[in-house]
């Protein structure tokens, strides 16, 4: 009796050593089965390299943050490199992307004539490049995505020829080598053309180099250079000139234009120091630059993308554009652009 009921357990235990040497085993096979499932879906994922010069200006702060975030929810991984506004550091940037293997590259250039060579580079790897609201010059490339920078120009010169429709005006510009300059230069001088105010002085701030166009304004009116209106290349030249203003000829009557809606523009046309700012649908341009990106990664090819609607010569030939449009910024309607958009809280603007 003894004997059979140690048999009987002996049996039962031999019994559940097997389950449990299944269920071990079972267990191993599903973790190792879902390795390889784990490991295809991050090989599946898209990677896209994105090359900007500067992170300094506020502007490409908010592009950058919106194209991540974008990318991210449409199942793609983003490589940010910031060159630090060096051409040079750029070029090798856009080399370590290719060297990566991402599927795309988004270029916001330093200079528009000079990342030839890496540019090439990556679409001979079949990469495909965007130009991101700057336009590469001389390269082929597969899209420009801007803000038509023209139009900024010509809204910028209509809404200071309201205040200022007669008289000497100065341009301060961003660097030349920055196209959208050339570009803003031509919707202002075609504005001016047939009108009894005229263009007395041009400068480029080289290198974006705010101090450089405060230095340069703080020097003409010492010299007793006082214009009745200033085309500034974007908020951050303006808000340098005010400054110069302010100390060297406070009580000047003088209207100054920007561009970009920065904080500080927003402000400055608020108080009544600045004119005009032009707001960008920057946002929407990074929604829809990294949709395309991601659509351009996965094989499709341009005319399969939504939203292009153009096409420009950039020296290289005919490239094809996303060409979204500016809007004049005033203290007339800057709580309905600006404000209500989302884009700045009235908080920060009236600040």
């Amino acid at each position: 009796m003894r004997a059979t009921k140690q048999k009987k357990t002996a049996a039962f235990l031999a019994l559940i050593a097997i389950c449990a040497a299944g269920l071990l085993s079972c267990q191993k096979k599903s973790k190792e089965s879902s390795k390889p499932k784990e490991q295809e879906k991050n090989a599946s994922r898209i990677t896209i390299g994105f090359s900007i010069d500067t992170l300094a200006i506020e502007r490409w702060r908010r592009d950058c943050d919106v194209f991540l975030n974008t990318a991210k929810d449409l199942g793609a991984d983003v490589i940010v490199q910031n060159s630090g506004n060096s051409v040079e550091v750029q070029n090798q940037q856009i080399e370590y992307l290719v060297k990566r293997g991402v599927k795309a590259v988004v270029v916001v250039p330093k200079d528009a004539e000079t990342l030839g060579d890496s540019i090439r580079l990556a679409r001979s790897k079949g990469i495909p490049v965007i130009s991101y609201d700057r336009l590469l010059r001389n390269t082929p490339v597969d899209l420009y995505a801007t803000i038509d920078s023209q139009a900024v120009g010509a809204l910028m010169a209509k809404e200071l020829l309201r205040k200022k429709p007669r008289g000497e005006w100065f341009c301060f510009y961003g660097p030349k080598e920055d196209f959208n300059m050339t570009l803003i230069k031509r919707g202002v001088d075609s504005t001016l053309a047939d009108e009894r105010a005229r263009v007395a002085y041009t400068y480029w701030t080289d290198g974006w180099n705010y101090d450089l166009s405060y230095e340069k304004m703080r020097e003409l009116l010492k010299a007793g250079k006082i214009p009745d209106a200033i085309v500034a290349g974007n908020d951050a030249v303006a808000d340098s000139i005010i400054r110069a203003i302010g100390e060297y000829a406070p009580g000047a009557s003088i209207a100054v234009g920007g561009q970009d809606a920065d904080i500080a523009g927003c402000q400055n046309v608020v108080s009544g120091k600045q004119a005009v700012t032009i707001y960008k649908p920057i946002a929407e341009l990074a929604q829809k630059t990294a949709q395309i990106a991601v659509s351009l990664a996965q094989g499709k090819t341009v005319k399969e993308c939504a939203g292009v609607n153009g096409s420009i010569d950039n020296g290289s030939g005919e490239i094809p554009v996303l060409w979204l449009h500016p809007i004049a910024v005033t203290a007339d309607n800057i709580d309905e652009i600006v404000i209500k958009s989302g884009f700045h809280t009235r908080q920060e603007v009236y600040k």
